[in-house]
């Protein structure tokens, strides 16, 4: 897997959101969801196509207005990313 530098990584924000709905995606040729995603007043709602991935490309990236991170258990099943406590919507990664 190919690194990014520290410079392209401080490029990319990282932020609190909210699902607010999720739905199948049927037109998707993989099997995905549409996530509308609340990040309160600051940003608003935005929408994602939510499919777990290793990798994207780049003009898959540009289709969505944000993405939800996650990761696979040992099951398979998806575990969202997920402050472990409190914070407000649209909270910066620190």
């Amino acid at each position: 897997m190919e690194t990014i530098s520290r410079d392209d990584f401080s490029r990319v924000e990282l932020r609190v959101g909210r699902i607010i709905e999720a739905r199948v995606f049927a037109e998707a040729r993989k099997p995905a969801y549409v996530l509308q995603i609340d990040f309160g007043k600051e940003i608003g709602l935005r929408k994602s196509s939510a499919q777990i991935a290793a990798l994207y490309r780049p003009e898959a990236l540009m289709m969505s207005e944000c993405l939800a991170t996650g990761f696979h258990d040992a099951n398979g099943d998806v575990a969202l990313c997920v402050p472990d406590m409190p914070v407000p919507l649209s909270a910066k990664r620190g």
